[in-house]
């Protein structure tokens, strides 16, 4: 299903009004507003393909409906959402999951809809039909040489469906670990690790990055190969400039302080990426802003301060996606709620006075320093969020319009009840 022109329309001039009144304040008291407003205009967050299904557990997977059979219909689907919020321009493909059979076509229509194509991800943490040989004790740490050759070839092949689509990203995941003590000789399997890693490092174009991403456990959970954000540093560094970290806010142990790395990787020139998602225990995939929106508005606060710091573009220095699974929930509406709490956590971040803000750090003002980043975050910027999707062309109130227009039910109705989307 596509918008109509007029829906979108139809939709903002009921709200004008309103909206009107609450965006007058920005626009008369606040100096920046407008440099906020085109902030969050450019500010694109990826869609990864295999988001727009119904997510599961270990215990089962239940469909909501309406789900995506095919690339083609989960460009649709991402074309729906960046129709609404004009902030979901791009879309991050999984191989084998998602591979274009025909990619100059696919391209033609992810264009139709406005989006990119974003990082490319690879898959060595399952085995695939017809695959001849198995990851069940790893894959670019195997102790068998065919085994590591096999998943650097899967990386390779990754990298040309991802330079057919106009791609320039390749994101390694590895479930590579043990689950017992004695499983595995934790040297041999780092370096084993970097020998693979180097082999698709000199496949990469030159103009491709390579983002190391790391988990703390899972599926693992005695130990996993990259663990955390300093072995996925010490690859990045050893792999050479096109390297970089990635960071998935829920890949890390308990009470991580994620800003602190975020913060200390920008400074390395070493943060490559983000994949945005929230958590309770661990790496519990929920809808982003869910459960700890402070947190979320810290680690914005130590991203827009380090960017800025280095001069980078805001927008397209890093690689910026949602990783979420959406158990219980329509994903699309799950989707929407993420980017507008990321775009909510970043234009908080933007307010942040950040003149008052060193000199109460260097005074040592340790209250000083906490008022000025809780007045932002407590201040309400949703009007700057919704004026920002209205000059884009978006709706003022994309969940709701979603739901006026019972986008899900129609779906459906196209699609049918037992529809699957490849993905986990």
């Amino acid at each position: 299903m596509q918008l109509e022109s007029y829906q979108i329309a139809d939709h903002n001039n009921s709200l004008q009004e309103s909206h009107q009144r609450k965006l007058a304040y920005w626009t008369e008291e606040v100096a920046n507003a407008e440099t906020i407003i085109g902030k969050l205009i450019d500010f694109q967050i990826a869609i990864p393909s295999w988001a727009l299904g119904t997510g599961g557990t270990r215990f089962g997977r239940f469909a909501g409906g309406g789900e995506p059979r095919s690339l083609e219909e989960k460009l649709e689907d991402i074309g729906l959402l960046h129709a609404l919020n004009q902030s979901s321009g791009a879309i991050s493909l999984h191989i084998p999951w998602d591979i274009p059979t025909d990619p100059e076509a696919i391209k033609q229509l992810a264009a139709q809809y406005g989006i990119r194509f974003d990082a490319m991800n690879s898959n060595t943490f399952q085995d695939q039909p017809g695959q001849p040989l198995s990851y069940k004790f790893g894959s670019l740490q195997h102790v068998d040489p065919a085994v590591r050759q096999q998943a650097v070839e899967h990386n390779i092949e990754v990298i040309r469906h991802g330079l057919a689509l106009g791609s320039d990203a390749l994101t390694v995941w590895l479930a590579d670990g043990s689950c017992f003590p004695g499983q595995l000789n934790f040297r041999k399997a780092f370096e084993r690790t970097l020998d693979s890693l180097q082999a698709i490092y000199k496949a990469l174009p030159d103009d491709w990055k390579m983002l190391v991403e790391y988990k703390a456990y899972e599926p693992n959970f005695y130990s996993t190969t990259i663990g955390d954000w300093g072995s996925s540093f010490l690859y990045a560094t050893k792999l050479g400039p096109k390297a970089y970290t990635l960071v998935d806010l829920g890949h890390h142990l308990p009470n991580a302080n994620i800003e602190q790395i975020v913060a200390i990787l920008l400074n390395e020139k070493k943060l490559g990426g983000f994949h945005f998602n929230d958590s309770k225990y661990g790496d519990d995939d929920l809808t982003a802003g869910s459960v700890k929106p402070y947190q979320l508005f810290l680690i914005f606060n130590e991203l827009v301060d380090g960017l800025d710091a280095r001069g980078l573009n805001h927008a397209t220095s890093l690689g910026w996606m949602i990783d979420a699974s959406h158990n219980v929930k329509d994903p699309l509406e799950d989707l929407l709620q993420s980017v507008e709490a990321i775009q909510l956590a970043y234009a908080q971040a933007l307010l942040v006075d950040r003149v008052a803000l060193e000199e109460a750090r260097e005074a040592n003002d340790v209250v000083r320093a906490q008022e000025i980043l809780q007045e932002a975050f407590r201040t309400d910027v949703r009007p700057l969020v919704a004026e920002a999707r209205l000059r884009a062309g978006g709706a003022i109130q994309p969940l709701a319009l979603y739901r006026q227009l019972n986008v899900r039910q129609k779906l459906i109705g196209e699609r049918g009840t037992k529809t699957i989307a490849t993905g986990l």
